[in-house]
């Protein structure tokens, strides 16, 4: 061996290893949605930079054996496992359920904690409603994406409860106490931190189900998983997992024994089996299809109150007096200035203690409002928009205000406003996607919790765009060939 083959050898070893170095003590990125809050993950209320909960506890301890110094990155919830696999950090960790599917896509640490299911419901219907058998029916709410939420879905076919998906774990509880859902279905961490914030309900004391929390990594970090398991084996051992989780509350009889099953057969291979854990596409199409079928319906009965209300409002601010376009103004404005989201929980939370309204009309109700300041705009701009001298002219022939608008100004105002109002109907078909923070299960909300359920955002969003795309071309062609009638209608003929 020459020196110039040793120095080149010397040169690759050198960089290796310190490549290794680097690795070791680069910071340890890990993800978890402090939205969820205590005890999980949330915002220090010393320094809202910063986060606190057991899981950031946990990274800090993987980090500290890993000599890598933690550094939290906020993610949503449902979108965990698609950020850790395109490597936007290393370990994700929020509350992570163990599932099959999981198991089958990622890289995944053993189960650090044992969570239960379990029921909550009203003080008046602890006795009836014991068990997920006597809410046949019934609606039921839970998170989606979450193991609660397939629990429910699995028995829906069979006589069970009729699901309500959540984006987050405060509502849920509300509405079972201002009896919009008959029960919630949730892990007992999150069951018992909303009992002790706001009570109002009762949690059944046995248990549906029990799961587990855990890390998940990218598929191909299987070797840092593997000294993930090391370490939380390893505290397990020595206390500080159950010191941690004593701290924040969520340490009982039952952690205890399932830390001693664990600890007493370190050894074994967890297996699960994935042969249903992975649907194909055509098993989601289905409900896929009604939710487009709800955003369609939705939609359409939202636009008939937005150009009913819209055009009362134009002809109001046209036509009335200064006492009647002052707060027609005021309104249009007050809607405008404020997003729509903000209306919709006003009207389905906010005037839940005078009037409690379904969520699917307060979905139509609101959207409907909200977009009848937008069209009001519209009319007034096209009303507006028509020359005065056809007006003078119409009043020389004696015509009344009445019949200048049915005639004259009226049909000229549609031809105007028709292509904006079109913009307006399909921009309101992708709106409807907000109304899902109130419980309504549109096309957008289907796909997020069929996106979590495959693991993955390519096909079911492909899905989504399709659907969306074949409700709103027809009503573009169909305004298209409207608008050349109306035009048509209005060229003069020759005499």
């Amino acid at each position: 061996m020459n020196y110039r083959t040793l120095a080149a050898l010397v040169l690759v070893l050198a960089s290796a290893a310190c490549a290794r170095a680097g690795s070791e003590h680069a910071p340890l990125r890990w993800g978890g949605d402090a939205e969820g809050g205590a005890p999980f993950v949330e915002a220090d209320a010393a320094d809202p930079s910063k986060v606190r909960g057991f899981d950031v506890e946990i990274a800090s301890m993987i980090g500290h054996d890993l000599h890598r110094a933690p550094v939290f990155v906020q993610v949503a919830w449902a979108s965990i496992e698609a950020s850790v696999e395109r490597g936007d950090f290393s370990i994700g960790m929020s509350g992570v359920e163990d599932r099959p599917e999981l198991r089958a896509r990622h890289a995944v640490s053993m189960p650090y904690y044992e969570f239960r299911e379990v029921l909550a419901v009203r003080f008046a219907d602890s006795a009836r409603y014991r068990t997920l058998k006597d809410l046949s029916g019934k609606r039921v709410a839970t998170l989606g994406g979450t193991g609660a939420y397939q629990t429910l879905l699995d028995l829906q076919p069979h006589d069970g409860p009729t699901p309500i998906s959540y984006d987050d774990d405060v509502h849920p509880y509300e509405d079972l106490v201002s009896g919009r859902v008959e029960a919630v279905l949730l892990d007992n961490i999150i069951a018992e931190r909303s009992l002790r914030r706001s009570g109002g309900f009762y949690i059944q004391p046995v248990p549906v189900a029990t799961g587990h929390y855990v890390a998940v990594l990218a598929r191909a970090d299987s070797a840092l998983r593997d000294s993930v398991n090391e370490i939380l084996r390893a505290r397990m051992r020595d206390g500080s997992l159950e010191k941690s989780f004593r701290a924040w509350h969520v340490w009982d009889d039952g952690e205890a024994q399932y830390f001693a099953r664990v600890l007493a057969d370190s050894n074994r291979t967890r297996t699960v089996s994935t042969a249903a854990s992975v649907r194909s596409v055509r098993s989601y199409l289905p409900a896929l299809l009604r939710a487009a079928g709800i955003t369609l319906l939705l939609s359409c009965l939202a636009m008939l109150i937005a150009v009913g209300v819209g055009i009362m409002v134009a002809a109001g601010r046209v036509y009335g007096s200064a006492v009647v376009r002052a707060p027609l103004a005021i309104y249009v404005e007050v809607i405008r200035g404020t997003p729509v989201l903000l209306q919709l929980f006003v009207l389905y939370y906010g005037l839940s203690g005078f009037i409690r309204l379904p969520a699917f009309v307060a979905a139509v109700i609101g959207l409907g409002l909200n977009y009848a300041a937008y069209e009001s705009e519209i009319y007034r701009a096209a009303l507006q928009a028509i020359p005065r001298s056809q007006l003078e002219a119409g009043r020389t022939l004696g015509l009344s205000e009445a019949q200048i608008l049915r005639l004259v100004r009226g049909p000229q105002a549609l031809r105007l406003a028709l292509a904006p109002m079109t913009n307006d109907f399909v921009a309101l078909l992708k709106d409807s996607s907000v109304v899902s923070v109130i419980t309504v299960v549109e096309l957008t909300k289907r796909t997020s919790i069929t996106a979590v359920d495959m693991r993955g955002w390519l096909v079911p969003g492909l899905l989504c765009a399709g659907l969306y795309l074949a409700i709103s071309f027809p009503l573009t062609r169909l305004s298209r060939l409207l608008e050349k009638r109306l035009q048509r209608d209005s060229d003069p003929r020759p005499a």
